[in-house]
């Protein structure tokens, strides 16, 4: 049996994960700010992180966070599995498809982080994906709380399946160091808009929809498509799929 740290273990991506390496027989030790026994703010390192990846054989960091340390949070983890031995046989990343192609302010720090692992000394996996399910929806419910849903305009994504990544980081963290695993994307690159007309329909609500030309380099490249990977469309479950699932029978509202 080998024992398996998962940074981030409770969140979107992370508590798949620990499930599905539960299920096939590991010892999963689950690393979040507030869940006991490793209880550990990755931005502040400290004895809890030494304890947490003591005696682990691989660590899959899912952990980050909106309000930013992330780079600060891998150093400490790296130094953590380096004075433990730990994960030195093997740690993986979750990284995002075109963070070296968008200039986006959170890509680049996931840039980073991708470099710190590739350098790190340890065994290392990095497996990037498009955008989860998830945050497509979190994105466009934020939106819908105005009168008008205002988007950005000739913009595509490709959303996948979280629980399809999270079958693949887990098949990765039980295998060797594979270097750059191959981008996972969804199975469809879509408009902007018609994903947002599609969570209208589904959820209900009525929003009349404007596209809206922006400004800036990062907006250039989400535009010509540098967060997408048609080439690797490997996702299975579309975003209508989803979206069914969500609002099974959505009564129309305001």
């Amino acid at each position: 049996m080998t024992t398996i740290l998962v940074t981030g273990g409770t969140g979107t991506l992370g508590r798949h994960v620990t499930e599905r390496l539960r299920a096939a027989g590991h010892e999963v030790r689950v690393l979040s700010r507030h869940t006991p026994p490793y209880a550990v703010d990755l931005r502040e390192g400290g004895s809890g992180l030494d304890a947490a990846v003591t005696g682990a054989d691989t660590i899959v960091h899912c952990a980050t966070s909106a309000r930013g340390g992330d780079e600060q949070a891998a150093r400490n983890l790296i130094a953590a599995a380096r004075r433990a031995g730990a994960g030195a046989g093997h740690l993986v990343y979750i990284s995002i498809v075109g963070v070296d192609r968008v200039p986006f302010g959170y890509y680049k720090t996931k840039l980073a982080v991708e470099r710190l692992v590739e350098e790190s000394g340890l065994g290392w996996t990095v497996l990037r994906a498009t955008q989860f399910h998830d945050l497509v929806l979190t994105v466009l419910q934020g939106m819908a709380k105005l009168p008008v849903l205002l988007l950005p305009a000739r913009v595509k994504d490709q959303p996948v399946e979280v629980t399809e990544v999270a079958d693949r980081l887990a098949e990765l963290a039980q295998g060797a160091p594979a270097g750059r695993a191959d981008d996972m994307g969804g199975p469809e690159v879509r408009t902007f808009d018609s994903l947002a007309r599609a969570y209208l329909k589904a959820s209900g609500r009525r929003r009349a929809v404007v596209k809206v030309p922006l400004r800036g380099a990062a907006y250039d490249a989400f535009r010509d498509g540098g967060h997408l990977a048609p080439e690797r469309a490997v996702g299975k479950a579309t975003f209508d799929e989803y979206l069914r699932k969500r609002f099974p029978a959505a009564a129309p509202h305001r």
